[in-house]
């Protein structure tokens, strides 16, 4: 399997996977997906993936608070080559000079790691406050490289130069990105990412199920969740033209609506994030990654999306342009 080069030392698969939905804590699987997964469910999905190249495991504390390390940590001990991104979220941090440095802990404690492989500030709450404290972390070699999420183009060079003036450097940045959401590219931070050799890793490609073809206005996501309410019934029936040419163009590479959503987003230069919590969504990402989709097929992808006039960011986001 092709990699992505992430440093001298380190290549990353060209598909990460995703726990936000393990575990059944507060802002986990039961509230956001309506998923209550337990380690025996997951194990087959964490060993497909590792036999199958996939690697690199996102999660955060903030998952089920603390629910998705801890179902990733009891798989991550048996395997010497997992790579682990986690984060650290400041709405659920102390007031205090060492609070990075106290959940960081937690996480690794949690996840059975003496260090985190990607350490990701969660949100832009105050770039001046939080990432200064990801400097002590850096050296100490608790943290191995640092990525911000959900921050804007100000937002990431000003965290950018706040490491650089320690030798320092941001590898990675983590937005919301998909057909129905280009705002980081039409802002910037997608070239920004290429010419200062930052890895993009975009979450959300398959818009928490929207974009896989598994659900329609007759067949709606689960009410009472996250995914739900931002897709209901009227907003997946706008999607249904967008879906059609997704079916077209998989028909040429024998391809489902969900394989050719994430290789649009390795095809624009991205590493995606995608959930799993079957092993048939293991599969998916590996079929995903064999697919290279011609200049045609991304104009034709990106014209249907835009002409659906459907843009549905999370609550926690802010525009990015």
């Amino acid at each position: 399997m092709k990699s992505v080069r992430f440093s001298k030392n380190t290549n990353v698969p060209p598909i990460a996977l995703g726990t936000w939905s393990w575990g059944t804590g507060e802002a986990g699987g039961k509230t956001v997906f309506g998923n209550q997964l337990t380690e025996a469910d997951l194990q087959p999905v964490f060993d497909a993936a590792m036999n199958a190249g996939l690697w690199l495991w996102d999660t955060a504390a903030v998952y089920g608070m603390g629910s998705s390390e801890s179902i990733l940590g009891s798989f991550a001990k048996q395997h010497d080559a997992v790579l682990i991104s986690t984060k650290f979220t400041p709405q659920i941090a102390g007031d205090h000079d060492n609070a990075m440095e106290e959940l960081l802990e937690e996480s690794l404690e949690r996840l059975h790691v003496d260090h985190a492989d990607i350490y990701w500030i969660h949100n832009p709450a105050d770039v001046k406050r939080w990432t200064p404290q990801l400097i002590p972390l850096m050296k100490s070699g608790k943290v191995r490289h640092v990525g911000v999420s959900n921050h804007n183009l100000d937002e990431i060079k000003l965290a950018a130069s706040i490491l650089a003036e320690e030798g320092l450097r941001i590898s990675a940045v983590q937005n919301h990105y998909s057909l129905l959401y280009r705002s980081s590219e039409k802002a910037g931070i997608i070239d920004y990412c290429t010419e200062n050799d930052i890895v993009f890793f975009s979450y959300m490609v398959l818009e928490q199920g929207a974009l896989t073809d598994k659900y329609s206005a007759q067949n709606p996501l689960p009410s009472g969740t996250r995914r739900g309410e931002a897709f209901g019934p009227d907003r997946l029936a706008k999607l249904e033209s967008l879906i059609h040419v997704m079916r077209e163009i998989g028909s040429k590479y024998s391809a489902s609506v969900a394989h050719i959503a994430m290789a649009w987003a390795i095809a624009k230069g991205t590493v995606p994030i995608i959930g799993v919590t079957k092993t048939s969504h293991v599969e998916d990402a590996v079929k995903a990654i064999e697919i290279t989709l011609t200049t045609d097929d991304i104009t034709k992808l990106q014209i249907a999306a835009e002409e659906t006039d459907v843009e549905v960011p999370g609550e926690w986001e802010k525009a990015m342009h």
